[in-house]
């Protein structure tokens, strides 16, 4: 049972704020209001308190608090969280926005990133060196929140996950220390972190391998969303036999507006984004011929600086939407799934709501399923189905669409989800999610953090 807050003495809460460094928000603050927002607007929580830690002893300070008060613990990064497990009711939350600092190192081109900074602000350091890190697709996502359940995007296919690509991270953990874990240090706990979620402690700081990759040739094709079922048939042949250089996630969407062509504008369609990090035109033209064979009635590909096509959609899904999304792995794109896929892709009920499946193929396949948490090594696709909309009136009609496209795909999926494609779903989704490794992720949750603090989170229960 969680203590609140309100039920804390005051002279509690002043010597916290004393010895914290950061800004301490309580709700008769005139932060609070702003302070409480997350990505997804759909979530509305009230915490008691906001601790905006400036540095690791902040960070340490509050996590002690939460415990011998016996708090509920959120850690915010970014807040892009669809679920919004970044904000708690009633409780304390430890907001790491504060905690920003890339630093590259040439000798061996990894890059040191701190708990608060969003992927955005890595690719703006490591492009000037000519380098990159795996990571999603939008550039305003939480790193902490994003290497934590994997990282799916881009240059999974050419340089595996986000968490494929951590060599180390420093963290405190429940009982209020600092530790390195990395495959000698602590290395349970590396395995655990590599996929299993904010369950074993604060990430304040991340090193990762860094690649060399300056530009990208990148963009979408689109079809009309009545050749879904072919599109989606042909892609499942071509992009698993593509050289690992070439990715692309196919999708079903709107296109709301601008830049694309009026007579495209409101209008359901099939499209394909994608990502080639080689360094040959010649050899992307020709790898892109059986693409323009299909005729695609929109292609917006060309060469571009690796944090452009990370931007790409930055200013499609800002802050402050209405988001509601569920997710799936997939073994095949059978032909009742590609069925399904053209039948709710026509009925997507607002210009920002969209379907994506994610290519699992290359190297983002190659470890085993015991090497990390991330069960689903081999599933050939993440799929996530996501309603957006800035206005709340439509929130019920998104979530409706959302949860009636994911029930009818659901049977025919591998049976679990990609963490971070989940909302709060329940502990039987949880397991499902982690097969496998479910058990291993216990015993080192019980090591670590046996009383469960750190559990708002798509949760290992102790």
């Amino acid at each position: 049972m969680c203590n609140s807050v309100k039920n804390l003495e005051p002279s509690k809460i002043e010597e916290f704020k004393a010895k914290l460094r950061g800004l301490l928000v309580r709700p008769d603050d005139d932060r609070y209001e702003h302070a409480r927002k997350v990505y997804n607007a759909m979530i509305d929580k009230h915490p008691g308190m906001i601790a905006y830690c400036q540095d690791v002893t902040d960070v340490q300070l509050a996590v002690n608090f939460a415990r011998d008060n016996e708090l509920l613990l959120a850690v915010r990064g970014g807040g892009h969280n669809g679920g919004g497990l970044g904000i708690c009711d009633d409780g304390l939350v430890i907001d790491l926005s504060n905690l920003k600092n890339v630093r590259v190192d040439t000798t061996d081109n990894t890059v040191r990133v701190a708990g608060g900074n969003l992927w955005g602000e890595v690719d703006h350091v490591t492009h000037s060196y000519g380098l990159a890190v795996p990571a999603g697709i939008i550039s305003t996502t939480g790193v902490g929140g994003l290497t934590l359940g994997g990282g799916v995007g881009y240059l999974s296919r050419k340089y595996g996950l986000t968490i494929d690509n951590l060599l180390e991270a420093d963290m405190v953990l429940a009982d209020g220390s600092l530790i390195t874990t990395s495959q000698d240090l602590y290395p349970d706990l590396f395995w655990a972190i590599r996929g299993g979620g904010g369950n074993f402690g604060v990430v304040t700081s991340f090193k990762f391998q860094a690649h060399q990759l300056s530009s990208v040739i990148g963009g979408p094709t689109l079809w009309p969303i009545e050749q879904t079922e072919e599109i989606m048939e042909w892609y499942d042949g071509f992009i698993h036999q593509a050289p690992e250089d070439l990715n692309g996630f196919i999708a079903t969407l709107v296109i709301p507006g601008d830049p694309f062509p009026a007579e495209l504008h409101n209008k359901q369609f099939c499209g394909i984004v994608w990502c080639y990090t080689g360094n040959n035109s010649k050899e992307f033209d020709d790898l892109f011929k059986p693409v323009r064979a299909k005729k695609p009635v929109f292609e917006m590909v060309g060469e571009m600086p690796y944090p452009a096509i990370q931007t790409l959609f930055d200013g499609l899904l800002p802050t402050g939407l209405q988001f509601y999304w569920r997710g799936d792995y997939f073994n095949d794109l059978t032909q009742e799934i590609r069925a399904a896929h053209r039948k709710f892709g026509a009925r997507i009920p607002t210009p920002l709501s969209q379907m994506h499946l994610y290519p699992l193929s290359g190297a983002a396949s190659k470890p085993g399923k015991t090497e990390t948490p991330w069960a689903y090594r081999n599933a050939r696709y993440a799929g996530v189905i996501v309603g957006v909309d800035p206005d709340p009136a439509n929130a019920d009609t998104i979530t409706r669409w959302c949860k009636t496209y994911w029930e009818a795909l659901h049977p025919h999926s591998a049976g679990g989800s990609y963490s971070n494609f989940m909302m709060e779903e329940g502990q039987e989704r949880v397991q499902a999610s982690y097969q496998h490794n479910y058990a291993r992720l216990l015993e080192i949750k019980n090591k670590y953090d046996p009383k469960n603090l750190f559990r708002v989170n798509q949760n290992i229960r102790t």
